[in-house]
């Protein structure tokens, strides 16, 4: 379901659903972060983990191998060819539990 903008600004003051909350579109160099009409832009802290298969491991997305991932701390994640990276956001969501239970009625009918 798309949410507006005001939508978003109301439920971040009144509910803390994002934190840290930037009401408006920031654009720090190329990439911008924060609220738009378009719906909220996130961060990307500075911690990766790149998945490397130089173990030739199956990758089981419910049960990562550490020993596949190396973990980096950096401005700048370059991902290598056949890798890929996981990364986690400066901001936390919480997300409204009628938004969750909705979704969840859509997957279960598709």
């Amino acid at each position: 379901m798309i949410k507006s903008d005001r939508w978003i600004r109301k439920m971040a003051k009144e509910h803390e659903m994002i934190n840290p909350f930037s009401e408006k579109q920031v654009r720090e160099g190329v990439v911008s972060y924060g609220l738009s009409s378009y719906g909220y832009d996130l961060r990307v802290a500075d911690e990766f983990k790149i998945f490397t298969n130089v173990n030739s491991t199956i990758v089981d997305p419910k049960h990562f191998d550490e020993k596949s991932f190396v973990t980096i701390r950096t401005d700048i994640c370059i991902v290598p060819p056949n890798s890929f990276a996981l990364a986690r956001s400066v901001e936390y969501f919480k997300i409204p539990r009628p938004l969750r239970h909705h979704r969840q009625r859509h997957a279960l009918r598709a």
